[in-house]
């Protein structure tokens, strides 16, 4: 594919940009906050490419000046140097246009579920949600237990977190872009704290990673909601309140069913539920979409594949596996320490080198 073909969109891309800026000057458009949020959250998307693209024709123009008047020597010793610079600046500026996901700026909701291995799979899924924990606080971000039903033995046997960037409006750093392909089976190898005789068990804990959604991106009609209230219950099933303030709010529509129980209050059960209903329908709309466009997609990210087993914890060995672009390391107790970059930087650097290879196709 030719320079041109690769940059053929930044003409549509610049006028995008000029017109934003003069929309965002219109002290109207300030007066619906949602339309303002939406033109500045495209204007900062668009902002590195613009730089990028800026910087690229500034390295063009550099260049063809000092080949202009490469008979003065001290131009035509810059010629080199800038001829480097021209095709950095192309590769970052080629890599800025590769299509991006368009909930990578999100803030997260991250569900973690106990599966096979009973017990032992409560207790890792209550290791991997601390690992997460453990990430976000490294990576500076905030975050808050939606829900949480807790095992027997202290584990969870399912926990919903909210991740959120702190205002942070650099999408490549957002908790979305960062931890969308942590959603999968998560496997487990190691001796339970429960086996006597010493043997090696598998379980295993499902991770879902959901982009949050805001009431102006899913709007949800309350009449299409079935809403009941329980008691809540902790470990074994015992009673923990004496008032229904627990919630089940089950989306007719869809059959989405979603239970918070982790607040006193009903009304903040509800609130906390509603939540993340919006999240799981937003993602449910984005898979359809992905779904229909799948025919005519030219490049699919296979490595990263949310719905097959992603990861293996091997606790005797001290080793993580990546399966879907075979990564491997020998420190799992820093990566449950939330020592997660290495293994996240190599599922992004998969994802990019695929849309680099379908982009030259």
């Amino acid at each position: 594919m030719s320079k041109q073909e690769r940059f053929a969109s930044m003409p549509e891309i610049l006028r995008e940009y000029e017109n934003l800026e003069v929309q965002m000057a219109d002290p109207a458009i300030h007066a619906d906050q949602g339309k303002a949020r939406q033109l500045g959250k495209r204007y900062a998307q668009l902002g590195p490419i613009i730089a990028g693209y800026r910087k690229y024709k500034k390295c063009e123009d550099d260049l063809k000046t000092a080949q202009e008047l490469a008979d003065d020597p001290d131009f035509a010793s810059e010629i080199p140097g800038l001829q480097e610079e021209l095709q950095v600046a192309e590769s970052e500026l080629e890599e800025l246009l590769l299509p991006k996901d368009p909930n990578d700026d999100r803030d997260v909701i991250l569900e973690i579920k106990a599966g096979a291995g009973g017990d032992e799979s409560a207790l890792f899924a209550g290791d991997l949600l601390r690992m997460y924990l453990r990430y976000a606080e490294r990576q500076g971000w905030k975050t808050e237990i939606i829900d949480a039903t807790e095992s027997d033995l202290g584990g969870y046997k399912d926990v919903s977190v909210a991740v959120k960037s702190r205002g942070n409006s650099n999408s490549a750093s957002a908790p979305f872009a960062k931890l969308k392909f942590e959603g999968g089976v998560h496997r487990v190898q190691r001796v339970p704290e429960t086996e006597s005789q010493g043997r090696i068990h598998t379980s295993a804990a499902g991770v879902l990673v959901l982009p949050e959604a805001e009431e102006i991106d899913v709007q949800i009609n309350m009449n299409e909601l079935r809403i009941d209230v329980y008691r809540s219950s902790g470990p074994g099933g015992q009673s923990v309140n004496t008032t229904d303030s627990a919630v089940r709010i089950t989306h007719l529509p869809t059959g989405i069913v979603v239970s918070c129980q982790n607040e006193k209050s009903q009304l903040q059960n509800k609130e906390s539920a509603l939540r993340i209903l919006r999240a799981r329908l937003l993602a449910a709309a984005q898979e359809a979409a992905d779904a229909e466009a799948a025919a005519t997609r030219k490049s699919q990210v296979r490595t990263v594949d949310r719905s097959e087993r992603i990861r293996t914890y091997n606790f005797p060995e001290n080793r993580l596996t990546d399966h879907r672009v075979n990564f491997k390391s020998n420190n799992l107790d820093a990566v449950l320490n939330g020592e997660l970059d290495e293994v996240i930087g190599a599922l992004l650097e998969a994802d990019k080198s695929e849309k680099l290879a379908a982009a030259e196709a």
